[in-house]
């Protein structure tokens, strides 16, 4: 991808003329562009146009490249060519790498001409991965706190401090490792514990996260005291990595001490790297990168990170540093659906739902910002506020598959299944082909035992999604429709042993195997699969009632009984939902 790189410094000229924005002395900061940023839960989102159709692309500083998955070049119209050998990396494993080219990349107002994309990895739910061949253009101010990212560019500065905004404010330096045409990430140097580390600053990354082996390097493994698992981290490709939970004593990001960080660990190599900062870290601080003199300027601007939610900061002598905004109050509804963005992704929903209030009212028909009111009502625990917005954002924009799905799933929840099912349809119809949503469509077409388009929706996705992550997923919710459509079992076992192979021993899984097994006779197959779930999870109420279900064809009548007993304890409605599939009469 080098060739792609040094063309791209040129893209500097189509740029409008630069904007002065600070000058000291000598230095001065000019501004390219300005780029607004919209929080979608922990997701940065920025909107572009690729050859005059809206996309909107997740920004991420992590990314080598502006990225797209192979589904999205489809959805837009644009030919991938391949790249022979080349392969994408990231956590949990890598995938094949191809090169689309969009005619025409708008972004805030400014149309950069043949702008080309990586091709490759798992879908994200956008158009893609907005990376280091845009931002990296100049030098690059992370201002998510106040919902923008601006390409700047320093004059006569390489011993000026470029934190320009911080006033009285003390700041903070990080010094960066050069960037060239084979290294384009934003590498500092920082400390966990004493222990100098490189971490990589990304916007990408939903939480920051320490390699295992850098953990091990400051003496902390998964059997540390208080090291807890947490899972599996996913990334690109079809694989995962296990994950686990650690208090440390102290991380140091450019003399900004944070004591007993909680940091998740990940068992995944980072190519010469230690650590992802992630998006919780850009979201409480203020940041410019300068490229040129290869040193970051930060400054905290309030907020929870690394698992704390401190009520003060203080500089280096102990006195308490004013970390209110002083920026002043937004003048449009775009500026408070940001600024309501940005506060419902620190779960401040009654000062989101506020400000969405206030964009609501300047525009009552942007359907958005219904949508994001919406939102912020139900993760606050208002589900009828939700609902109501939900309804005004359809009657606005009847095609927003997003608002559909999310009202689909509303109505189910509240035994609506007609209202549900015409949702669904809705969503169906507006989404393409290839779109990452209709793996969403597909798992609700299940839950309101609509089997037959979720078939066809689960085929779409894993038609266009060869390489992702939810591949396993997908293949379960397949091989789960066939089976209680009771059909093409043979199939339904092929997707159920795809799933296993992605993610040996899922309970989910085995479950689903277990009723093809079931449907197919093989009842000591499907006993075993019951035994191999239940052993994972041993009050799954599902489990336990098929399992008796399995037992009772095979004889083992007392066996069969104290399942059943002990499933309907569990869940008074498992028996009706067994009829309903037709595994009893």
């Amino acid at each position: 991808m080098a060739r792609w790189i040094g063309a791209c410094w040129g893209l500097l000229a189509f740029l409008l003329a630069p904007l002065p924005a600070w000058a000291a002395g000598k230095c001065q900061i000019v501004r390219y562009v300005e780029i607004p940023v919209t929080m979608a839960g922990r997701r940065p989102i920025v909107t572009a146009q690729i050859n005059g159709r809206d996309a909107r692309f997740i920004l991420d500083s992590g990314a080598f490249f502006s990225t797209i998955a192979k589904a999205n070049a489809q959805e837009f119209g644009l030919a991938v060519r391949p790249l022979a050998g080349a392969r994408l990396k990231g956590i949990g494993g890598e995938t094949s790498l191809g090169v689309a080219t969009a005619k025409q990349f708008t972004i805030a107002g400014q149309t950069l001409p043949h702008i080309d994309f990586a091709v490759g990895g798992s879908d994200t739910g956008y158009a893609g991965l907005l990376g280091q061949n845009i931002l990296g253009l100049a030098d690059a101010e992370y201002d998510l706190p106040h919902g923008a990212v601006r390409l700047m560019k320093g004059k006569e500065c390489r011993d000026a401090g470029l934190a320009y905004w911080a006033a009285d404010k003390p700041f903070s330096i990080v010094p960066l490792l050069s960037i060239d045409a084979e290294q384009r990430h934003t590498i500092g140097t920082i400390k966990i514990n004493g222990v100098n580390l490189k971490a990589v600053f990304d916007t990408g990354a939903e939480g920051s996260m320490l390699t295992l082996s850098a953990a091990r390097r400051i003496g902390v493994t998964p059997d540390s005291p208080g090291v807890t698992a947490s899972g599996f981290a996913y990334g690109l490709g079809t694989g995962r990595v296990r994950s686990w939970r650690a208090r440390f004593d102290t991380i140091n990001i450019g003399g900004e001490v944070i004591p007993k960080p909680w940091i998740e660990i990940a068992d995944q190599s980072l190519d010469g790297a230690d650590m992802l900062i992630g998006i919780d870290f850009f979201t409480t601080h203020r940041i410019y990168v300068d490229n040129q003199g290869h040193r970051m300027f930060l400054t905290y601007e309030g907020g929870s990170l690394f698992g704390l939610n401190p009520k003060r900061a203080v500089d280096s002598a102990g006195a308490v540093i004013d970390i209110s905004d002083h920026a002043g109050e937004p003048t449009d509804a775009a500026g408070y659906g940001r600024r309501g963005a940005i506060l419902a992704s620190g779960r401040k929903f009654d000062a989101a739902i506020a400000d969405f209030d206030k964009a609501v009212a300047l525009d009552p028909t942007g359907a958005h910002y219904l949508v994001q009111r919406a939102m912020a009502h139900l993760e606050n625990g208002q589900p009828l506020l939700g609902a109501g917005d939900l309804d005004k954002a359809i009657v606005l924009a009847p095609a927003d598959a997003a608002a559909r799905l999310a009202r689909a799933s509303l109505r189910h929840q509240a035994k609506d299944p007609d209202g549900a099912a015409i949702d669904l349809a809705a969503a169906d119809k507006a989404l393409a082909p290839s779109s990452d949503a209709r793996l969403h469509l597909a798992a609700l077409y299940d839950a309101t035992d609509a089997y037959e388009p979720a078939l066809a929706s689960y085929d779409l996705w894993l038609k266009n999604h060869p390489e992702d992550h939810n591949r396993a997923v997908a293949f379960n919710g397949r091989c789960w429709a066939r089976a209680l459509l009771n059909r093409d079992l043979d199939k339904a076992l092929a997707d159920c042993n795809a799933a296993l192979r992605l993610r040996p021993g899922e309970a989910a899984f085995l479950d689903s195997r277990a009723l093809v097994q079931f449907r197919r006779g093989a009842f000591d197959k499907a006993l075993a699969d019951y035994d191999a779930a239940l052993a994972k999870q041993p009050r799954n109420a599902w489990s336990l009632y098929c399992r008796g279900i399995v037992t009772r064809r095979m004889g083992k009548v007392a066996q069969a009984d104290a399942d059943a007993a002990a499933a309907v304890a569990i869940n008074a409605q498992v028996r009706a939902r067994a009829k309903r599939y037709g595994l009893e009469s």
